[in-house]
């Protein structure tokens, strides 16, 4: 028996990771999702509770984590990114993404320009700022008071839980490995489907493309853990999602392009892609390996991702290599065409609506006039498409 509490060391073991998972939903739901993204806004005393937390668990103050992590957005895979894999190396943000944190919070100019909105109030200065470092001692005195000795043990994994597994792995490990539901522009994955040890986070390229969402998983098969905290705490009250991510709908029946169609597609243009992989690029390359001769074929087994990539993440290798079968097989490079075409759509930030409406009509008769069957189907669909129905709140 340890402590004031007299657990057994398993139960030490299991107060461990409750309090751990605690700091980890103070970190996706208030640090992220509320003040990072403002995708929820929570009751204050929530609000207040995971703050506080945060402050005895972590030190980490607001605004600092809010601005470094909307700072990793705005330059995401730059070398002005705080923290990029892909810039850095994916080993050195693992083992050392704590560094690049406390280094980063002291460049005034990211605190300045990005940490506008969090809580500037009496406790944040009198209390959170001013003494940075007693909240995490006031951890220890009471981990020692209610585990004995063993206690310390348990306050340093707790201090060492959030640098590795939020600054380290979703960091490190979710711009590198893992699957991709969304080609964002960014090196972003999903480091498994269900997200329950990191309260949700592991769904990081389900984030990163829909960014402002409060809720992470977008399939029916991905879990996330923060988001079914956040519905409990919407049962009583206590937190109120602003937005999800978009679905796509459809209109049976419909057949011309028009404003539904455009702002569905707009809305949506990362699931309409997803389905132009799934439905026109994927089809097309299965019918050209199994044309193709066994050189062929094995060639092409490696088109898959580089025909759905963002142009911008490929190498110089990868680039050559999806150029050699474009040459070489007219109806990959016809599909891979159009769908560069159809993202050129809504870049065009300066265009009029009647002008992305004859743009995306005029995308559609080319497509169908390919005489590729996956095309014309896709097309089909494309013009079945509205905008989701708005409910007021997010249910």
């Amino acid at each position: 028996m340890y402590g004031l509490l007299g657990l057994p060391w398993w139960g030490c073991i299991l107060a461990l990771l409750g309090m751990t998972y605690i700091t980890i939903l103070s970190v996706t739901i208030y640090l992220h999702r509320s003040q990072a993204h403002r995708a929820v806004d929570l009751h204050p005393a929530v609000s207040h509770f995971f703050r506080f937390w945060i402050w005895i668990s972590t030190g980490m103050v607001t605004k600092e984590w809010a601005a470094i992590h909307r700072k990793h957005h705005a330059k995401v895979e730059t070398p002005d990114d705080p923290h990029s894999p892909q810039v850095q190396g994916v080993w050195k943000v693992v083992l050392e993404g704590a560094e690049m944190y406390r280094k980063e919070r002291g460049n005034k100019e990211t605190m300045e320009r990005y940490g506008h909105g969090t809580p500037d109030d009496w406790l944040e200065h009198n209390v959170y700022l001013r003494f940075g470092s007693m909240g995490i001692a006031i951890m220890l005195v009471a981990d020692l008071l209610l585990f004995g000795t063993i206690g310390i043990s348990i306050w340093a994994m707790q201090m060492m839980w959030i640098p590795f597994f939020a600054a380290g792995v979703i960091n490190g490990i979710g711009h590198a490995f893992g699957y991709r539901n969304f080609e964002s522009p960014d090196a972003s994955r999903n480091i498994t489907p269900i997200a329950f040890l990191l309260g949700g986070e592991e769904l990081h390229n389900n984030h990163h493309t829909f960014a402002t969402s409060a809720k992470f998983s977008v399939k029916w098969w991905e879990f996330d853990m923060g988001w079914l905290v956040i519905r409990v705490l919407q049962m009583f009250g206590l937190a109120h999602p602003k937005r999800v991510p978009p679905e796509l709908a459809s209109q049976p029946g419909k057949l011309a392009v028009d404003a539904d169609t455009l702002k569905a597609v707009l809305t949506n243009r990362f699931q309409v892609m997803a389905r132009y992989s799934k439905e026109v690029i994927f089809p097309v390359l299965q019918a050209e390996r199994q044309r193709a001769g066994e050189a062929g074929s094995a060639m092409l087994s490696r088109m898959r991702t580089l025909m759905i990539r963002e142009t911008s993440l490929l190498d110089a290798m990868g680039k050559q290599r999806l150029a050699d079968a474009l040459k070489h097989y007219r109806s990959l490079h016809v599909v891979y065409q159009f769908r560069m075409r159809l993202q050129q759509i809504w870049a065009r930030g300066t265009a009029t609506q009647k002008e992305l409406i004859e743009s995306l009509q005029e995308w559609c008769r080319q497509a169908e006039n390919t005489g590729i069957e996956a095309l014309r189907e896709f097309v089909q669909h494309l013009k079945t498409y509205v905008p989701q129905q708005q409910s007021g709140a997010v249910a």
